[in-house]
């Protein structure tokens, strides 16, 4: 996998809009995620138009379900053969569990295994949206104990927001994955996340993915916007 952080967030149901972002970013992004306002819309052979480009692509499907139906999405998606997938953590020990043994079979056709990730808690949520929900504690709490299940589980990563990064990596040690959306460069508008970082804050403190959308595919000139991303962190 490239050593460029950043996976551009392709979050349109448009194939030709799509298509031509992959085309413009090659080279200047680590790679795309691909989540479900697009494969709703266009589903595995949407995939398949976009792998072409040869970009490693994070599938953002966050897979939730029974433990026995989550493994066999997995198993369905498999031939995709994705950089990373996920599922949500909120489903439990069993399902992640069950999702890990799905994804290592890939090994035993020849296919790629993807990193699999747990979502923890959504960067769209802040702890005043978790009280309304029932759950206790801070948001960080909640990802600090969604995350310890997931590494007991078979996941390789977590998606966490930024403001997690440090503690996670603390607890979790160097080589989980760390995946991080709500990545808003300086000066950027936070639209709809609530706990957001700039991007070099967030490789500082640990970050291995940075999940960077609007701000790049808004851009008038998407390419150079992630250039001038890329810089940034590498400066």
């Amino acid at each position: 996998m490239s050593t460029n952080p950043i996976f551009c967030a392709i979050d349109t149901p448009d194939t030709a809009r799509a298509c031509a972002l992959a085309e413009s970013l090659g080279g200047a992004v680590g790679g795309l995620k691909i989540g479900l306002e697009y494969f709703n819309a266009h589903g595995m052979a949407g995939y398949q138009k976009l792998a072409a480009f040869e970009t490693p692509i994070f599938l953002d499907l966050k897979l939730h379900d029974i433990p026995n139906t989550v493994a066999s999405a997995v198993r369905a998606l498999a031939p995709l053969q994705p950089a990373l997938l996920n599922v949500h953590a909120g489903g439990g020990a069993a399902m992640m569990q069950a999702a890990s043994d799905a994804a290592q079979e890939a090994k035993d056709k020849g296919l790629r295994v993807p990193a699999m990730l747990g979502v923890t808690i959504m960067t769209s949520l802040a702890d005043a949206d978790l009280h309304q929900m029932g759950i206790a504690g801070t948001a960080q709490e909640q990802v600090l104990r969604l995350a310890h299940l997931a590494q007991k589980n078979g996941m390789d990563g977590v998606v966490c927001s930024a403001h997690e990064i440090a503690i996670l990596r603390a607890e979790l040690g160097p080589d989980f994955k760390l995946i991080v959306p709500g990545i808003r460069p300086a000066g950027s508008a936070t639209q709809d996340q609530k706990r957001v970082m700039t991007p070099a804050e967030a490789q500082k403190v640990g970050a291995d993915i940075l999940v960077i959308g609007r701000p790049i595919t808004g851009a008038d000139a998407p390419r150079q916007a992630a250039l001038d991303i890329a810089a940034q962190l590498s400066a």
